[in-house]
């Protein structure tokens, strides 16, 4: 198991990407989350990964819940605990209900099931669909 980069014990570049962090988010930066702390080890990923989240994860053309929708879908499929854990409850504080969360995870197991057949199947795409 890594070994978690607390940020009283952390390099002036990590504190730094931890306040970052934490000034996105509203929180104190002790109160990072075991992700980012993990990341810590190796700085240069841990600022280039935080830096494509902060950006792909802003609001755009999709809105935040949906973002985290997304993330939490795929985090499902791919089994991440902990990313399924924490984009949960991220999905959560932006405001998806219970039934939205149960008919999201519906449609993950559903799509999960309909990628596996059809690779199994190798079903040819139809060209409409081209």
């Amino acid at each position: 198991m890594v070994q978690l980069v607390e940020y009283d014990n952390a390099s002036p570049e990590v504190r730094e990407i931890y306040e970052d962090i934490a000034r996105t988010r509203g929180i104190h930066p002790s109160e990072v989350n075991n992700a980012w702390k993990a990341q810590a080890i190796h700085p240069e990923n841990m600022k280039r990964f935080w830096e494509r989240a902060k950006t792909i994860m802003a609001p755009g053309a999709l809105d935040p819940l949906t973002k985290e929708l997304i993330y939490l879908a795929v985090s499902i499929s791919q089994q991440c605990e902990y990313c399924t854990a924490s984009h949960s409850y991220q999905a959560r504080a932006k405001g998806a209900s219970e039934a939205m969360m149960a008919e999201m995870f519906a449609i993950v197991g559903l799509a999960v099931e309909g990628n596996r057949m059809a690779s199994a199947y190798r079903i040819p795409v139809d060209e409409k669909f081209k």
